[in-house]
């Protein structure tokens, strides 16, 4: 396995940019190692791992998963959660435990996106974790965090994730951030209920008027804005 992330590591140094460092620098900093590959390029190193694992055992892949992030580089972090997406018979298996084993380096708003779409919110629609884990973010004072709870509904009701629509758990986790108005937070907000919208927008009309008076103005400006000019976006 150390090898295959030697390898693995090899490829994405073979794409190595300055001028991407540079850009990940001001858009996601990082306490991290950044390689410097764009997402094309990371998308090929993916397809050809895919294809060299293609016959791993359930637990080969997740001792994978976890040995890429241990790396503390990101792009290895990037591959893992895309890995991970890309397996969907190991979201059975997942487990609370191991989550919280590569819940690590969450330090920038594209690495706790990725980790709260991929892993914790498919993880928490297939059944594999429970609400009281994605609540447990919430009580966090690390606004990173708390950030992942709220992004992680977006998995429930993002239809090119394979999310159907589940307006209780998206607003549950909702209500108990209205008045958290970190700027990471009013964004994922925001976000969570933009894309409820798209399924039901009663329940987000409904939220915006229950909690008018306490929710940023940010997240009212967007949210209506959407609901006002349509679902398709």
């Amino acid at each position: 396995m150390k090898r295959l992330i030697e390898d693995i590591q090899q490829s994405l140094e073979e794409f190595a940019d300055e001028k991407r460092i540079e850009f990940a620098k001001k858009s996601y900093p990082t306490r991290m190692q950044v390689i410097g590959v764009s997402v094309p390029n990371l998308k090929i190193v993916l397809k050809e791992l895919k294809k060299e694992t293609k016959l791993f055992e359930t637990k080969e892949k997740l001792e994978l998963i976890k040995g890429l992030v241990d790396k503390e580089i990101f792009e290895l972090q990037q591959i893992a959660f895309e890995y991970l997406q890309s397996q969907k018979d190991l979201y059975n298996s997942l487990t609370k435990g191991y989550i919280e084993s590569i819940e690590k380096n969450l330090d920038n708003w594209l690495s706790v996106d990725s980790f709260a779409i991929m892993i914790v919110g498919c993880a928490w629609r297939e059944n594999s974790i429970g609400t009281e884990k994605v609540e447990h973010y919430l009580t966090s004072d690390n606004h990173w965090m708390r950030r992942i709870g709220v992004v992680a509904t977006v998995s429930l009701n993002l239809k090119a994730k394979g999310g159907l629509g589940d307006s209780k758990r998206t607003l549950a986790i909702c209500r108990k951030v209205v008045d958290d108005h970190h700027d990471m937070i009013v964004k994922a907000l925001s976000w969570a209920l933009r894309e409820l919208s798209k399924t039901d927008r009663e329940s987000v009309e409904l939220f915006l008027e229950e909690y008018e008076d306490r929710l940023h103005k940010k997240v009212l400006r967007e949210v209506r804005k959407k609901l006002d000019t349509g679902l398709k976006n």
